[in-house]
């Protein structure tokens, strides 16, 4: 088993203990399970901000067989939590592929359009026209909590986890403090076949992250009850985009 699953399994542990339930969404099975496929973003927000629809309604593209777009059920999910906690490994420096697909196609929930009959479907001329006129590029998913577990074996744990920090940030997430942000080397320059005994052992990186998963289920209380909103400053944001 996967050392990141393991690591979510620790921290859904916790959040259960809360009376939190916890909807893990396993992007994994997208390498396992036949049919199921995230659709690349085409970037319709490069022409005009209002050309990209919330939810995304790119696809399915039927003449191009670009079917079965797991997406339509990721976005009722997404909004459906009051949290979200990313449990993820570097690749390459980077997010995992599956992981970076979902992040592109969730641009929509900062400044996308709810109303596609206000660009008639996919008229780039109306939608540079309501841009043009003063857009005001909600953030639909604004205001609910997050946390991080970000683990390596050799590099790139601080830039993956500082990127996936600024993403959330920047569509109004709410982190939970600094206890909720984690990035750690497991089995640092080991070999792999003995990674996950390194895991194993290494009972600090268990413990920090449970650590996650209590600061979010805390901060998940709080937003239940109206008050973490309240010390969170409303503020305009000179430029949104």
């Amino acid at each position: 088993m996967s050392k990141t699953f393991r690591l979510l399994g620790i921290a859904r542990e916790i959040l259960e203990r809360a009376d939190i339930e916890a909807d893990v969404l396993d992007l994994s099975l997208l390498t396992s399970e036949y049919g199921r496929n995230i659709h690349p973003c085409k970037g319709c927000v490069s022409t005009a901000m209002p050309l990209c629809h919330w939810p995304c309604s790119c696809y399915p593209n039927h003449s191009l067989n670009q079917t079965n777009d797991w997406m339509s059920e990721i976005y009722e999910r997404w909004t459906a939590a009051h949290a979200v906690i990313i449990v993820s490994p570097v690749y390459w420096y980077q997010s995992p592929s599956p992981l970076k697909l979902m992040i592109d196609r969730l641009v929509c929930a900062d400044g996308g359009n709810p109303d596609p009959t206000s660009t008639s479907g996919k008229k780039a001329g109306k939608a540079k026209e309501l841009e043009m006129a003063g857009w005001d590029y909600p953030q639909h998913l604004a205001g609910r909590a997050y946390g991080l577990i970000v683990h390596g074996d050799v590099a790139g744990i601080e830039d993956s986890r500082r990127a996936l920090s600024d993403w959330l940030d920047w569509m109004g997430f709410v982190d939970a403090g600094a206890q909720a942000r984690l990035d750690r080397y497991i089995g640092y320059y080991e070999p792999y076949a003995t990674s996950h005994d390194a895991l194993d052992r290494d009972e600090p990186v268990q413990e920090e992250a449970r650590n996650v998963a209590r600061a979010v289920a805390k901060a998940v209380v709080e937003l239940r009850a109206g008050r973490l909103q309240a010390v969170q400053p409303s503020l305009s944001r000179p430029r949104p985009k």
